[in-house]
């Protein structure tokens, strides 16, 4: 908190007396601790205004910074998202969005050396915190603007401040901060939000991981929104940073299908707009964006390389309205370049209302030109040296090597991470495979993709007599090996 202080400080240009800065957590039993931990350090520093807001989502700790009337120099979220209910760390906003790595690594290590020259490694004591923190919750302001939001997108001709009236929506928060979706932003509109679920936080997350990617989780809200019968389903993870949703029929849409589903609306809106996307995505769906009258760019994994690439690119002069990962980080231009599950199910429910009252199918619809793969995989292969950073890019130099005499394999033409190659898999059909290194991990990561019975199994044959002719020392490709032992 003290180091996160002076940071601010000097972006500010403001003095610490001068500075306000508000904390939210979600609902993991250790926030409160790492709260009052915060409020000490930012007390140590004799900081203004401090305070607290409760249950929150990482979206709105960032919009409790543009807010008219409310506009804090910061907004810190408690969160590990995804992650196991006994894991925790912070996010950081100002108003100019979240903060990057340099300023990241400026501020632990600041942090790390004022625990090192204390005694006993904390110089900040927690008594008397309390007296100095402010308690203004905030989510229902940030609900407030949802909801707006949904009025003025979907421009009911003759219900607009209940225009989800005769709408079924189902809401499955998992036990994190999105509770509050269902409660105060879509019954409020006349939505039918019965048969939602796991709705109250509880930092346990007792009932599935709160994350749209894990398959139970989906399956969970899958089986919710068939059961409750409605037109809609949204999953939120636990901070509401990332979602995916589910068709009346039961059928999920995330990875792939969520992007083009976004990037169809926003290619509505905004035709001829660049989509910047991870490194992941399928062909089918660079495809479905160019038929749409939009630029695709196949970027690097990581959420805020795909946000910063088309925050880039857009100020470069070329128009970039929606900036998604296959996780669900998906940014918007007109929202603040955030990745906000909330505003993702807001514009996919505005669509929904508005294709209701012109007559037409649900969003699904939107989805019929997408072309997607037959059979798809990701395996993880580990690296065993200290130096794996380096070891990596000696693998990815040397496959690129390799892939020339490849009968069938031509690498792509751009590369943002790792190395892509596509296999002709005969009469029109392609497949692919993406080596990569992961961001932070000692692991190099390997996708494939493919438009034919057995085309995994094919390429995965053809990857394992590469790697057994290398006979790489340090990566352990058993998992590789496992999809032909299968």
């Amino acid at each position: 908190g003290a180091a996160f202080v002076d940071w601010l400080a000097d972006k500010k240009g403001k003095k610490p007396s001068e500075l306000s800065i508000a904390v939210g957590r979600d609902p993991r039993l250790s926030g409160p601790a790492l709260a009052n931990a915060m409020f000490a350090g930012f007390g140590s520093k004799d900081v203004g205004r401090v305070v607290d807001m409760g249950i929150a989502t990482t979206p709105a700790c960032f919009m409790a910074t543009v807010t008219p009337g409310v506009a804090y120099d910061a907004g810190i979220m408690l969160t590990a998202s995804h992650l196991p209910f006994n894991r925790n760390g912070a996010k950081f906003f100002t108003s100019d969005g979240g903060l990057d790595k340099a300023d990241i690594k400026r501020i632990c290590e600041d942090a790390a050396a004022a625990c090192q020259a204390a005694p006993d490694g904390h110089a900040i004591p927690l008594d008397g915190v309390d007296d100095a923190v402010e308690s203004v919750p905030f989510l229902e302001d940030y609900a407030a603007q949802l909801r707006d939001l949904i009025k003025k997108g979907a421009n009911h001709p003759t219900a607009y401040d209940e225009p989800l009236t005769g709408m079924k929506i189902i809401v499955d928060a998992g036990n994190g901060s999105g509770g509050f979706f269902a409660k105060s932003v879509l019954e409020p509109l006349g939505a039918d939000v019965s048969g939602s679920q796991f709705l109250d936080p509880d930092g346990k997350f007792p009932n599935h991981s709160p994350n749209p990617e894990d398959a139970e989780a989906m399956d969970s809200a899958v089986a919710a929104t068939v059961k409750a019968k409605a037109d809609l389903g949204v999953i939120f993870d636990t901070d509401v940073d990332r979602s995916a949703v589910i068709d009346g029929d039961g059928n999920p849409i995330n990875w792939n299908k969520l992007i083009a589903l976004l990037a169809a609306i926003i290619l509505d809106e905004h035709p001829g707009s660049t989509v910047v996307t991870d490194s992941v995505t399928s062909d089918g769906l660079a495809e479905f964006i160019e038929g749409k009258g939009g630029k695709h760019v196949r970027y690097m994994r990581g959420y805020k390389n795909v946000i910063n690439e088309g925050v880039r690119r857009d100020k470069a002069g070329e128009p970039c309205h929606l900036m998604i990962e296959t996780s669900g980080h998906g940014a918007m231009k007109e929202n603040y370049c955030l990745d906000d599950g909330a505003y993702i199910a807001v514009k996919i429910i505005i669509e929904a209302v508005r294709r209701r009252l012109s007559g037409g199918k649900g969003i699904s619809d939107l989805l019929s030109e997408l072309r997607e793969p037959l059979e798809e995989k990701e395996v993880r292969l580990k690296i065993t040296c200290d130096d794996f950073k380096a070891y990596g890019g000696d693998v990815l130099e040397q496959l690129k090597e390799a892939v020339g005499s490849m009968k069938g394999y031509t690498p792509v033409d751009v590369n943002y991470e790792g190395y892509r190659v596509n296999r002709d898999e005969g009469d029109g059909k392609r497949g692919w495979f993406l080596l990569r290194q992961s961001l932070h991990d000692p692991v190099m990561v390997l996708n494939f993709e493919s438009e034919i019975p057995g085309g995994v199994d094919a390429m995965a044959k053809d990857v394992v007599a590469w790697l057994k002719e290398k006979d790489f020392a340090s990566l352990d490709a058993s998992a590789v090996y496992a999809i032909l032992d299968k």
